[in-house]
């Protein structure tokens, strides 16, 4: 049965297997818009006659089932069966689950996205933006469906605002500022997107400009509402018009703003008036000695509130840095041992200050030298917690004045105030006095008033420490009713035997009081609480939990939230719970305690299980055609399954750090099988986003570990991955290295199917390397072996592969003749990724025969399907092409909006090429012209 497929944002569209299905009439499309925007529910005939006529006729009745009747054989026709519309009491109904739905797709990724790390959650919801293509159900005038259509337009700007807060979070406003430049001028009357682009415009140096969109914007609303501007909006507008008025505005606007990355300041702070001021004068020490960083060192036992405090302190001072705010939590105390190294730090920062992953240096030096060079003349905030040792903190220093550096860390690092002139500030425990307000705050003056004696106790119970207060606090917030006295009898009777686990450490001051929250539960809570101690990543999925304990997942989800409720973990995100590293070292011991190390080492290996089990078959979903085995999940292991390859794309982005980290555990564990299995199976998305860096460590653990198990196979597999990553980050003599390896493995292990991908691979290398005619002996070879072994899919791509290095090298004709046979292999497989390069290289080769129609008509097609995809670099590629078609045509301004949109497409995923856009513009915008 052909594959369906509906739109309904943009112009009205249906298709079957790809091919378009002709719509006959208005009146079929009304039907049609109807049914599809109430897929999965019943549409009355009454709704139906209302949507088709203004002025029904006396027949409207049976007209309508005459169109039903069209609507089914068009569907049948096309080879998509004959109950996608079915006959409900009173109507009909588009069948549930009978096809693909643009709309439906769009609302579940701006859904996924709210359940998405924030690095990650605003190219979520550009994915889902990239759905549209124009206004919804445009060329059905409908008076009936207007309605409709206006609750699709408000969902679609609203995922828009989400969009802009999210970027300008992240600090990339210079890379924002097109976009919502003309979001406003489409939608003059939004006012939270005329804040978005103010907030850009100031942030990037253009305060004059935000105030000129100030007044845009009211004059648009006086004069078309009569009201003017809303509170936000003004208040906006008399803060920046204040911070303008000292004096003129620079010349020139400052360099591009890195980042905010500051976490969220903790609400309830209280105290700790001498620390504040001692970070306050960190400011003025800067002064002291104008050629040097100005750096402090935060030092504390755990738990004593070290990043509280500095992130407090943060926020108040950060508009004292105009040049953005950095911030990584290093993880140097993290008890499962997956402390960040200073490599992973760096190119974190890199990225954030703009640098692609292709622009990343190899080494830590030759990154460090980098990012250096990016903040030389630059005023910013550095913040570095949970530094474990001087040396994970100094290739992350910067080189030269201007920048603040404050480092968290349960050591004093006197190698850093030695050496770098740190300040060294030791962090007590709070006063009895701060520790009582910061009851207060939690719990209400009357309630901490009532019963001064008890409060007194319980402070003395904690120890004063913060971490141990906020639990005892919440533990009392949620049982309003029951007096304080009640509340210290339970922290009394906590068991002493975990104190005695380490008397010398601070930290087992707070032992008593998770005790206290541990001790209450049941067994099987209790079972859960210790197997998430195996866990590494920041945060597990309920599915993840249940395969760890090996229970099903409505009882895992049930023992989270007591877990919860218990204030021993913390659900951040629907669906996903988090540990303080303290009460993952607590865990940790208690597992030591009662669970054998067999009963461990099963629960690892069922998590790693889950991972590989749902990322292979997330893979296979982004690529239908990779040779990615799915296998039955090992009993007790529950694996995550997805509709289509948005959703798979979505949990990729969630799980993304409990991956990598889940591979090197693997890997540290002496579970080798499954850490280069779960690295191959990370491949396909790792390489879709570009997380170059990522790949290469992941792919790599992955090589060591089939090495250890001597399978050659395995090792082929992780060369060939790394090879393909090494092209990508532009390091060719490192890719010919692990592929012509990997050559070797496979043709000692008579493996055909993957010599032909090694063959596909060096030909992508040497076609970067401008090195066309022996890439075209690689694309001949692998398609020769493809179609020996019988895989036609993967023989049109090779042949496309063919056509398009016959187009490099001047033979247009030949590439026409290849390629527009691979695309007719391609279609019969069903193979979209195969059919949009197919597309693209058809476009090249009639763009340089001169037939720029029709290669503006084939590269639109490939944007198509590419939009499908979700791969949005491809889009950009096939844009500027585009644009250059247009251009040859003579029309220039549709060569000037697919340049602009390519621009956005690489500006927004920090690509180099976006330089091929800005030329294209430049060029085409200089005087004369």
């Amino acid at each position: 049965m052909a594959d369906l497929w509906f739109g309904v944002l943009g112009p009205l569209d249906m298709r079957a297997g790809g091919r378009k299905i002709p719509l006959h009439g208005p009146r079929q499309e009304r039907a049609l818009a109807a049914l599809l925007l109430s897929a999965g529910h019943a549409v009355t005939v009454d709704r139906l006659i209302e949507v088709v006529w203004e002025e029904p006729p006396a027949s409207a009745r049976r007209q309508i089932q005459d169109l039903v009747s069209k609507l089914r054989r068009a569907l049948a026709a096309a080879g998509a069966g004959g109950d996608v519309i079915t006959t409900v009491r009173g109507g009909y109904q588009l069948r549930s689950g009978a096809g693909r739905l643009d709309a439906t797709e769009f609302e579940e990724l701006v859904a996924s996205a709210r359940d998405a790390e924030p690095a990650h959650a605003a190219a979520v919801l550009r994915q889902a933006l990239a759905l549209w293509r124009g206004d919804p159900l445009g060329g059905v005038d409908c008076p009936a469906l207007a309605g409709d259509v206006r609750t699709l337009q408000e969902k679609r700007l609203a995922a828009w605002e989400e969009w802009a807060k999210l970027e300008l979070a992240a600090g990339r406003h210079h890379e924002v500022t097109a976009e919502l430049t003309a979001l406003v001028e489409r939608h003059p009357l939004r006012e939270s997107l005329v804040a978005s682009l103010m907030r850009a415009m100031t942030a990037a140096g253009r305060a004059a400009d935000a105030l000129d969109a100030y007044h845009r914007a009211r004059e648009k609303l006086r004069d078309e509402l009569g009201l003017d501007p809303g509170k936000e909006l003004q208040t906006l507008y008399e803060r920046i018009l204040r911070a303008a008025e000292p004096g003129p505005l620079p010349e020139q606007p400052p360099p591009p703003v890195a980042a905010s990355q500051l976490p969220m300041d903790a609400f309830g702070f209280v105290g700790r008036g001498g620390e504040l001021s001692r970070l306050d004068g960190l400011l003025d020490h800067a002064a002291l000695q104008p050629t040097a960083v100005a750096m402090a060192v935060v030092s504390g036992s755990a738990g004593v509130g070290k990043t509280v405090l500095v992130t407090h302190w943060a926020h108040r001072v950060r508009d004292r840095f105009p040049g953005g705010h950095l911030y990584v939590n290093l993880r140097g105390f993290d008890p499962g041992g997956s402390m960040v190294a200073p490599e992973e730090a760096v190119r974190g920062f890199l990225f954030a200050l703009g640098v692609p992953p292709q622009g990343v240096p190899s080494g830590l030096d030759a990154q460090t030298a980098l990012y250096r060079s990016l903040l030389a003349g630059r005023r910013m905030l550095i913040v570095l917690d949970n530094a474990r040792d001087a040396g994970q903190v100094r290739p992350l220093l910067p080189g030269s004045p201007g920048c603040v550096v404050v480092v968290t860390s349960r050591d004093r690092l006197p190698a850093l105030v030695a050496k770098e002139g740190a300040v060294s500030l030791p962090l007590d425990l709070p006063t009895s006095g701060e520790a009582r307000e910061l009851l207060a705050r939690q719990l209400g003056d009357t309630r901490v008033a009532a019963e001064p004696d008890t409060v007194d106790e319980l402070i003395a119970r904690c120890g004063r420490l913060p971490l141990a207060l906020a639990i005892a606090a919440a533990r009392a917030a949620v049982r309003p009713g029951v007096p304080l006295a009640a509340i210290a009898d339970d922290l009394r009777e906590a068991p002493g035997v975990l104190d005695a686990l380490d008397a010398g450490d601070p930290a087992t001051r707070v032992r008593a009081v998770f005790s206290w929250s541990y001790r209450i539960l049941g067994d099987e809570p209790a079972r859960m609480f210790r197997a998430l101690a195996t866990h590494r990543g920041p945060r597990i999925g309920v599915a993840a939990a249940a395969s760890l304990a090996g229970i099903p997942l409505r009882d895992a989800r049930s023992l989270l939230e007591r877990l919860a409720g218990a204030h021993l973990v913390t659900e951040d995100a629907p669906g996903r719970y988090a540990f303080h590293d303290l009460m993952r070292a607590y865990a940790g011991e208690l597992a030591g305690l009662h669970d054998p190390p067999e009963e461990r080492g099963a629960a690892r290996r069922r998590l790693n299980d889950h991972y590989i089990h749902t990322a292979e078959q997330a893979g296979r979903l982004l690529d239908p055609h990779q040779d990615i085995p799915l296998d039955e999940p090992p009993a007790g292991v529950v694996a995550e399954e997805h509709r289509d390859q948005r959703e798979a794309l979505a949990w990729f982005a969630v799980e993304h750090a409990a991956l990598l980290a889940a591979v090197e555990d693997a890997a540290r564990s002496g579970l080798d099988a499954q850490a280069w299995r779960l690295a191959m199976a990370l491949y396909d998305y790792l390489d879709l986003h570009s997380h170059l860096h990522d790949q290469v460590a992941v792919q790599t653990t992955g090589l060591e570990a089939a090495r250890r198990l001597g399978d050659r196979a395995a090792q082929a597999h992780a060369r060939r991955r790394l090879g393909w990553a090494f092209r990508r980050l532009d390091r060719h003599d490192d890719a010919h290295t692990h592929l012509r390896s990997a050559l070797d493995l496979y043709e000692a292990l008579g493996d055909e199917r993957n010599r032909a991908h090694v063959h596909g691979n060096l030909c992508g290398v040497l076609e970067r390397q401008g090195r066309y005619a022996e890439a075209l002996v690689h694309a001949e070879r692998a398609m020769e072996l493809y179609t020996e072994a019988g895989l036609p899919a993967w023989q049109a791509r090779a042949l496309n592969a063919v056509g398009w290095l016959h187009g490099l090298l001047g033979d247009y004709d030949r590439a026409l003749r290849h390629c527009g046979r691979a695309l007719w292999m391609h279609e019969e497989s069903g193979d979209r990724r195969g059919q949009a390069a197919t597309w693209d290289s058809l476009g090249f080769a009639h763009h340089h025969l001169g037939s720029h129609q029709q290669a503006v008509v084939c590269f639109t097609r490939a944007i198509d399907l590419l939009r499908h995809l979700g791969d949005q670099y491809g889009q950009a590629e096939t844009l500027l092409l585009l644009g250059d078609a247009h251009q040859a045509g003579g029309e220039t301004g549709e060569s000037l909006r697919a340049w602009r949109e390519a621009r956005d497409i690489l500006v927004q995923l920090n690509h180099p090429d976006a330089g091929k856009a800005l030329a294209r513009l430049g060029r085409d915008l200089a005087p004369g012209r």
